[in-house]
């Protein structure tokens, strides 16, 4: 019983923090995922014939989204660019440790390089524990998904 009691906080912590880690690493692929197929609105050049703006985009992103996000949590970042060097990725993380909310939404026209940026603030339980991937306050971590692309000639 002795020995259970020494070694069961460690153990405990360990696996809680190999959990978290996990479902950590599964939101961010599904933010991918859904950062690619949300991207092609803007590809083929259907964002820009519709008229969609930001919201409209964010709409049409929150449709893919499953029941791990919030959508209300989720920010969307589109820029566009003539050039592949021109692109300027911003951090969107202050210098205390906060974020800030994109409001770029220029999804560009035919032949443009496009930027889509999804943000994410994932709430992190298992910090107490020495185990701290956090990069926001209030123990949160930013999960980011970029997709860069030439639009199509629509």
């Amino acid at each position: 019983m002795v020995e259970f009691a020494l070694v069961a906080p460690v153990f405990f912590a360990l696996l809680f923090a190999i959990l978290e880690s996990g479902i950590m690493f599964f939101a961010d692929q599904t933010l991918e995922s859904i950062a690619q197929s949300s991207a092609r609105m803007i590809l083929t050049g259907q964002a820009q014939s519709s008229g969609f703006a930001q919201a409209d985009f964010k709409t049409y992103v929150c449709g893919q989204i499953p029941a791990i996000f919030d959508c209300n949590n989720v920010y969307v970042d589109v820029q566009s660019y003539s050039t592949f060097g021109s692109i300027t990725l911003s951090s969107q993380i202050d210098g205390s440790n906060n974020f800030i909310v994109p409001s770029n939404y220029s999804p560009g026209g035919p032949g443009n390089i496009v930027v889509v940026r999804l943000f994410y603030q994932w709430q992190l339980f298992v910090t107490g524990f020495g185990f701290n991937v956090s990069n926001l306050a209030g123990n949160k971590k930013l999960l980011i998904a970029t997709v860069v692309f030439q639009t199509e000639p629509y």
